[in-house]
Parts: C-alpha cells; sequence; structure tokens
C-alpha cells in the first residue's frame, strides 16, 4: 500500500483556486475509488495549487496516477502545470508535483502533508522542503517520508515525464501511531518555517504575499479523513499569558 500525492496549479489566475474549481474537483475524486483506490481526497489547497491524494494497493499507482491526472485535466480552469507533462522525456517542461510514500500495512493509513506554493517560483523553495523531509526522517513511528522535489527530469509512474523546472513541491510523511501525527507535523512545519519568507497558511488561503516568499499548508490525512492542521498548530505555539 502506498499514498500516492499529485500537486497542479490549474487555476485561472496565480493566487487563488476559486470555489467552482474546488467543488467540481471534491466531486470527482471519489471515482478514484472505483479504479482500485482505498480512499482519495482533496487534502491541500495553497494559494493558486491543489494536491489530491490517495491510498492505492502497489499495482493499482499507475492506474490511480492516470486517473487523477484525468481528473484534473477535466477541470482545470488553465491547464498550467498539465501541460507541462509528456510522455517524451525531451518535451518535458514545469509539471506535476509527485510523490508517493510507502505505508505500513499492520496501521490505519495515515500521513502528514505539506504543500508549497510561491507566486514567482522561488528556486530555495526546494531547500524549504527538503528542511521538512530530514525533519520527519528520523522521527519515531515515520514510517516513510518522501517529497516532489525535482533536480532532474523525473518519471511520474502512469503519467509522463516532467523537468526539473517544476516547482511548488509536495511533502508526504507516512505514520504508524496516530497519537505521532501532530509530533511529526510540528517538526516538518517548525523546519519549514525555519528557512526565510516561509508563512503557515489555513488550506484554501490565496497567495497574498510579497514576491519572494514561500506559503505552505499542512494536513493530516487519516484513514481517509483531512484534517487541516494549521490552525491547531498556531495555537499550540501561542505565548501564554501567565
Amino acid at each position: 500500500m502506498k499514498i500516492t500525492a499529485i500537486g497542479a496549479d490549474i487555476s485561472r489566475n496565480d493566487v487563488s483556486c476559486s470555489q467552482d474549481l474546488i467543488k467540481n474537483l471534491e466531486n470527482d475524486i471519489p471515482q478514484l475509488m472505483d479504479f482500485g483506490a482505498h480512499s482519495a481526497a482533496l487534502t491541500n489547497i495553497t494559494g493558486d495549487d491543489v494536491v489530491i491524494s490517495a491510498f492505492v494497493p502497489d499495482n493499482k499507482l499507475e492506474t490511480i496516477n492516470k486517473e487523477i491526472m484525468n481528473i484534473l485535466r477535466n477541470n482545470a480552469e488553465d491547464l498550467g502545470d498539465i501541460s507541462g507533462v509528456s510522455e517524451d522525456p525531451e518535451n518535458a517542461g514545469e509539471g506535476i508535483s509527485y510523490v508517493d510514500a510507502k505505508i505500513n500495512q499492520d496501521f490505519f493509513p495515515d500521513a502528514v502533508i505539506l504543500a508549497f506554493d510561491t507566486y514567482g517560483g522561488e528556486s530555495f523553495v526546494n531547500d524549504v522542503a527538503s528542511s521538512a523531509i530530514k525533519a520527519a526522517s528520523s522521527m519515531d513511528n515515520v514510517f516513510d517520508v518522501q517529497g516532489s522535489v525535482v533536480n532532474s527530469l523525473k518519471n511520474i509512474p502512469g503519467v509522463g515525464y516532467v523537468s526539473d523546472m517544476t516547482d511548488d513541491p509536495v511533502v508526504v510523511a507516512t505514520i504508524e501511531n496516530i497519537e505521532s501525527v501532530g509530533v511529526v507535523a510540528g517538526a516538518m512545519v517548525g523546519a519549514a518555517l525555519g528557512n526565510k519568507n516561509v508563512y503557515l497558511v489555513k488550506r484554501g488561503s490565496p497567495s497574498y504575499i510579497i514576491p519572494g516568499s514561500v506559503i505552505v499548508s499542512v494536513t493530516a490525512y487519516m484513514n481517509g479523513n483531512v484534517i487541516d492542521l494549521a490552525v491547531p498548530i498556531e495555537q499550540r505555539t501561542r505565548i501564554l499569558n501567565l
């Protein structure tokens, strides 16, 4: 079993996702279960980027990836990142952000998902995502952690190729113990925010930021349920007035 997550900019503008786009995606995503997904959801909405995630059997990975792409393509207000995907490596361009991670099947399928958005494709966002990956990689009860950072040509199973111009990475950590979800998410977000000009936002927030900045959303995807962790993390990090 794996979790697969595909992020894409298919919005008609550069700062947000319309309610119509979100509604249409959420209406179509349940179709993925007909193709073999254990569960699937619109896990992250970050600026003008969306992330569709699914828990899938290993032998259905390519099929589900292909169907996620169909959903993105069919509902796109602008082809954006979809147009950068190519079956021919030489024609690959700035495309979708893709990541998959292994799940320990002795536990419920739980994951923490971070999605990043930039206004101008700021290159340091890859370093920010890598910080989150490193923070989670040695933690207890993290079974696997992977990111979509592309440093060279990347082949996405069932979909095609994208080039190293691909930005707005997605990071996924799979968790073995539900009580570790908050611990891991807090560490990953803390590592990301320690970088310059990085801001935590709620799921669905527009990228109203000064160019040269990065926003990040964080969700827990637990046994098919999506929980926006930005608000509880904000509450936990407030200074108490004692």
